[in-house]
């Protein structure tokens, strides 16, 4: 579908809906709110990464830590226990966990080609459950009788693309089945999402180049060698770079590809009407602008 104008997407009977943006800012709190007020089906890609596209990779590693220990070791083997991922729409610690973070085994660290690799593994499925979008917005009609629907996309979206490339295939093929709409924050939220992850750092998936550079700038600067490095240390050195990495690429996402939303706007919303009235001011900003 092409961008549409205000009054298309007032009058479409099928809204489809991509959402993008920094985790933290509102994205899955959309997503949840219209599925809610029914009438949407609420695709979540971190979801289907960490199921189809990572489950086994996911649970792999639970066996793994389950093998080290003699007791769980006997009873796994012998098939007496079960060790599954409990992932949801809302807690996806066991994807995070997965993919680790660099550093000082004894800090719970991978190695530094361990950790390359297993973002691999998350780019090549992030790729793929983009590119489900499509699949899954036919299923939710032809099986669910969905009228709308809204994809929570992740963070990291930003990391596959290439925003300035006319020709990217996973932007095209998300332009030509979604309205891609940018949750967009200020300084404000990005310092409070620091203080966040602070709080509690996680692991995030970071392009190859982007990563590379940051992690021999850190060594170079700690003057630390892989296996002294502070896993939580590093990733909340690397978090507060990704921001201002990620935030021109997510606009020229909007800018060439759809609208922005700005987070504070969604604050206090209750309904999928409101939801749509905003996305209709921007397209009519979009027009106007043009």
């Amino acid at each position: 579908m092409a961008i549409p104008t205000a009054a298309q997407w007032r009058g479409t009977d099928h809204k489809q809906l991509l959402l993008f943006g920094m985790s933290g800012l509102g994205k899955t709190h959309v997503s949840n709110l219209l599925r809610a007020t029914g009438g949407w089906f609420h695709y979540s890609v971190d979801y289907r990464i960490g199921t189809r596209y990572m489950g086994e990779h996911i649970v792999d590693n639970f066996k793994r830590e389950a093998m080290r220990n003699a007791f769980l070791a006997e009873l796994l083997l012998s098939d007496s226990i079960y060790i599954a991922s409990n992932i949801t729409f809302d807690n996806l610690a066991p994807l995070s966990t997965y993919l680790g973070k660099p550093g000082n085994p004894d800090k719970g660290g991978l190695p530094f080609a361990e950790y390359l690799r297993r973002q691999e593994q998350h780019r090549t499925a992030e790729i793929a459950s983009l590119l489900d979008t499509g699949h899954f917005i036919e299923r939710s009609r032809d099986i669910y009788r969905y009228e709308n629907f809204v994809c929570d996309s992740g963070g990291s979206i930003c990391e596959v693309v290439d925003p300035e490339d006319p020709n990217d295939p996973v932007l095209t093929a998300l332009a030509s089945q979604s309205l891609m709409v940018w949750i967009e924050g200020t300084e404000a939220h990005t310092a409070d999402l620091i203080r966040r992850f602070d709080r509690a750092p996680k692991p995030m998936y970071y392009h190859p180049d982007f990563l590379t550079a940051k992690w021999a700038q850190y060594l170079s600067e700690t003057g630390h060698t892989e296996t002294e490095v502070d896993p939580d240390a590093f990733v909340r050195w690397t978090y507060a770079q990704a921001l201002a990495h990620r935030h021109p690429r997510y606009a020229a996402m909007a800018r060439n590809w759809g609208v922005s939303l700005r987070a504070a706007d969604l604050n206090g919303i209750t309904s999928a009407a409101e939801i749509n009235a905003l996305i209709e001011q921007a397209l009519e900003d979009r027009q106007r602008d043009r």
